[in-house]
């Protein structure tokens, strides 16, 4: 079984086999067993055509499959993920920052323009935008050899109330979602104050930028990952 795959094997690789191993990486977090339907649901496949990948990816020695147990990235299948998911994020970016897509746009978009990149015009398009770090959604984005970065932030259910920061990524894919947070300054890079959160699950108040608040329900507040200020978060704490 290959313990590495370097971008010459990358570009042998079938645009739908990169497609499968990088959602079997999103579901899992590149460590964890995902069953096949679940991968057949997010990319809106068969379960019998998920099956068939499958068994390709697994005597490419991409994936691992144990029955009742799921599919689990192999260490070749993990970096030919990271190199597909950096082709995709880089490919957001492109989208976004140079031909103007709102970034609630761009995944589809995005899926359909990366099957095209080759691996030069993947360099000429990180270079011409200053070699961004994060994709639109403040997802890192891989480097060249298939390393993810890493990046310590927490949903915002989880923040303490009183607690401030950054706004590091949104998780999340749906149009309706990313137009609102749009529209309420609530995107990667803003400044937050958890103002208040209510009991039971409830709706958070949240301060953007030290200015305008908005009440927003805990299943969005889940799609917003933060990073805190450490001094806010430990006032918070004993408050």
């Amino acid at each position: 079984m290959p313990e590495s795959t370097s971008p010459a094997t990358f570009n042998d690789i079938s645009p739908a086999m990169r497609d499968y191993l990088a959602e079997i990486y999103r579901i899992g977090m590149g460590q964890l067993w995902v069953s096949t339907t679940l991968i057949a649901e997010q990319l809106a496949v068969s379960g019998p055509a998920t099956v068939r990948m499958v068994r390709r990816l697994q005597e490419r020695g991409l994936v691992e499959h144990l029955p009742y147990k799921g599919v689990q990235l192999t260490p070749a299948g993990m970096t030919a993920a990271l190199l597909a998911i950096r082709r995709h994020r880089l490919a957001e970016r492109f989208l976004v920052d140079v031909l103007n897509f709102g970034w609630h746009e761009v995944h589809a978009e995005a899926d359909a323009l990366q099957k095209g990149i080759s691996a030069t015009i993947e360099d000429r398009m990180d270079a011409l935008m200053n070699f961004p770090t994060t994709c639109p959604h403040g997802d890192p984005i891989p480097s060249k050899s298939g390393a993810m970065p890493q990046i310590d932030d927490r949903p915002l259910t989880v923040v303490p109330q009183g607690a401030g920061g950054i706004i590091s990524r949104v998780k999340t894919r749906e149009t309706a979602k990313l137009e609102y947070l749009a529209n309420t300054g609530l995107v990667p890079g803003a400044r937050y104050t958890l103002k208040a959160r209510a009991p039971f699950n409830g709706p958070l108040r949240i301060c953007v930028n030290g200015g305008a608040e908005h009440i927003i329900g805990n299943e969005l507040a889940a799609a917003i990952w933060v990073q805190v200020d450490t001094g806010k978060s430990e006032t918070a704490r004993h408050d």
